[in-house]
């Protein structure tokens, strides 16, 4: 088995492939007719980010058995850009300023420029996608709509202090685990691979999913500065992560009161109590281990497949995810 370092390495090295194809695609895009949409959409495709969709999609058809990359490429790249996309439209629904610390579109431009550019993402995501097999095809769609669902399933529990868990994570596995269980099960269906293999893959990309917005929310409410985006954003915007919804369910009394009353009338002077509340009633340390029970789910998921570097790299992502800041 390789260090982590190097590990760490050839992980770096996926991610310059999918960096690379991402600008080229880029630069064709700017010489052909839609190059004004796309140089309103380039800055926020090219801002950053560690692409983990692409990079787990190449590692997956790889632990499948695929053995050449350019087959696969345009797929991951089509994660990223509907990725991309979702963002943009979100920063809008969020009337967010910033993202990865930058301008977002919407505010740097207009909020029509930044529909029309996380439309015109989404439509070249599924031109990319739509070179391939039609039950690929028919699974990025079946994700795409799940992604639209759980929007909305957000905005209905938008400051509803009565959100589940299993509200919770209808949610996330709508916007976030699907994508990633999408990104790996497509990967190993253009690997030729069996179905056994295949729904592997699905379930480990659900589970890295699910560790990944965990982090984010803890993320959100920890203030970590390389974020970028402001401490306590989805607290401002009445989004009801799992810690919170963690939080409500186990306090009681004056204390669940006064949780309720920092919440509905949430100002960042208010953000000592939260985090006191938040610690009181053990939500960070729930939070912490839900996400540990989905990194271990999800190496354990793969357990059956050949030991192959790209199965260690994708455990190894599974590891990362829990330390992430970005």
């Amino acid at each position: 088995m390789v260090s982590l370092s190097n590990r760490q390495m050839s992980l770096e090295r996926l991610r310059d492939q999918v960096e690379e194809s991402l600008e080229n695609f880029v630069q064709d895009r700017l010489t052909k007719s839609d190059a004004p949409a796309m140089s309103l959409a380039r800055d926020m495709l090219l801002s950053g980010g560690k692409r983990y969709r692409p990079t787990v999609a190449l590692l997956a058809y790889q632990a499948a058995g695929g053995k050449d990359l350019d087959s696969v490429m345009d797929l991951a790249l089509a994660s990223e850009l509907i990725h991309t996309a979702t963002l943009i439209h979100d920063d809008i629904n969020d009337q967010a300023k910033t993202r990865r610390g930058l301008p977002t579109l919407h505010s740097a431009h207009s909020q029509s420029h930044g529909i029309i550019a996380g439309d015109y993402l989404f439509v070249l995501g599924f031109g990319l996608g739509g070179k391939f097999d039609a039950r690929i095809v028919d699974r990025m769609a079946e994700t795409s709509a799940n992604i639209a669902a759980g929007e909305l399933l957000q905005i209905k529990h938008i400051a509803d202090l009565g959100t589940t868990p299993e509200d919770y994570y209808a949610i996330i596995d709508g916007k976030t685990a699907g994508p990633f269980a999408s990104a790996c099960s497509c990967a190993a269906m253009q690997a030729d691979a069996e179905e056994t293999i295949v729904n592997t893959l699905d379930e480990f990309g659900w589970e890295v999913g699910r560790a990944f917005q965990l982090v984010d929310d803890l993320l959100d409410l920890t203030g970590d500065p390389s974020m970028g985006k402001p401490r306590g954003t989805d607290v401002h915007e009445g989004k009801m992560t799992l810690p919170i919804i963690h939080a409500l369910t186990m306090l009681h009394g004056i204390e669940r009161e006064q949780l309720a009353d920092v919440l509905q009338n949430f100002s960042d002077d208010r953000w000592g109590e939260l985090t006191e509340l938040l610690e009181s009633a053990g939500s960070f340390e729930y939070a912490k281990q839900l996400i540990q029970n989905h990194i271990d789910r999800a190496q354990e998921s793969l357990e059956s497949l050949p030991d192959t570097d790209a199965k260690s790299l994708m455990i190894e992502i599974a590891k990362l995810s829990r330390g992430r800041r970005t």
